[in-house]
């Protein structure tokens, strides 16, 4: 089982469909967050620890914790790449794959520009 915070993207469904009878959100998040790297470190090394290994899925809002974080530009075009790669239609096994890919790279660039830092940790409890 998963931890799933609204430290992810999310987009709500508040009404039930047919498929599920409950609210839900589809939800883009870090499954394998960076690792801490030292100046000692190759280039190789680097690359590898910062890797970062998302997620999307379906979930229901009953097994979503709210926590009090914000991600303070999520007006701004900070997320947009990922409302336009991530939707229903994309999040379904088939295409689960490309979704991934792509959010991975949205979640990397924003890790290499250096910003939000606390976004890309895991949250402790």
């Amino acid at each position: 089982m998963q931890k799933l915070d609204l430290n992810d993207f999310s987009l709500p469904f508040d009404e039930p469909n047919k498929e599920r009878p409950y609210g839900h959100c589809l939800v883009a998040g870090i499954d394998k967050y960076p690792r801490r790297i030292v100046r000692k470190m190759s280039r190789k090394v680097i690359m590898k620890r910062i890797a970062i290994r998302p997620f999307v899925k379906v979930v229901n809002y009953n097994h979503i914790m709210p926590t009090r974080y914000n991600f303070e530009t999520r007006e701004e075009n900070s997320f947009n790449g990922i409302k336009e790669s991530v939707t229903m239609e994309t999040a379904k096994p088939a295409k689960r794959l490309n979704t991934k890919y792509a959010v991975k790279k949205i979640f990397q660039d924003k890790y290499k520009a250096g910003k939000s830092k606390w976004f890309f940790t895991k949250l402790r409890f």
